[in-house]
């Protein structure tokens, strides 16, 4: 069954820009995909697992062919978790603020719990890595209060598209729409960047 899952990297709410635009996106979704379930997960709700000593000692057992044990295996369990829920999409939506030039530490531990080996993707010592979320597609949403394609070094660098969009490709996801609203904050036409990048969201959560 087709199904949309929207992975919120902002805890600004409804002060957040990419999270009004991903709002842009759902409701034009919504009106062309009536019968597409859609479930969001706010990484900032405390839901999300941490990938720490525990969940290492699990991985690290079952590379072993072990079974996890005690906390071991309750943090796997965890990760098995997000992963799934993860999964059980086809179509993602991710709404990417950028920070000190990449992206939210929150949104790094979700690539870290789901990019799992046997899971998220594969390896073979002569090819090397294999993406396994193939057949399915996303549309990211990414803002920067500062920087922007073309201005100067002093306002800073990109290493949030160049990084996400990068491990979508690497986790087998390359049917990917980028909407960019970048910078929001201090260019002296940030009402016509907004208003089309509101336009460029509404036209991608039509057709997506």
């Amino acid at each position: 069954m087709s199904a949309l899952l929207h992975v919120a990297a902002s805890p600004r709410g409804s002060a957040s820009e990419s999270q009004a635009l991903a709002a842009t996106f759902l409701t034009a979704f919504a009106e062309t995909h009536p019968g597409v379930p859609v479930d969001t997960l706010d990484l900032w709700d405390g839901t999300l697992p941490a990938f720490g000593a525990e969940a290492t000692a699990g991985k690290m057992a079952l590379f072993a062919g072990q079974e996890p044990q005690g906390e071991a295996a309750e943090a796997w369990r965890a990760v098995e978790a997000t992963f799934r829920r993860f999964d059980a999409a086809d179509r993602y939506l991710f709404s990417v603020p950028m920070w000190n030039a990449g992206v939210p530490y929150v949104l790094k531990q979700f690539i870290d719990v789901v990019s799992q080996p046997g899971l998220l993707f594969g390896f073979d010592p002569d090819t090397g890595y294999r993406g396994l979320l193939t057949g399915k597609k996303a549309a990211v949403v990414y803002t920067s209060a500062v920087y922007g394609p073309g201005r100067g070094p002093a306002f800073g660098s990109d290493f949030q598209s160049t990084f996400f969009t990068d491990w979508l490709h690497w986790a087998g996801i390359t049917d990917v729409t980028e909407i960019h609203l970048r910078p929001d904050l201090v260019a002296d036409d940030v009402d016509v960047r907004r208003g089309l990048a509101h336009a460029q969201a509404r036209d991608a959560g039509k057709t997506f």
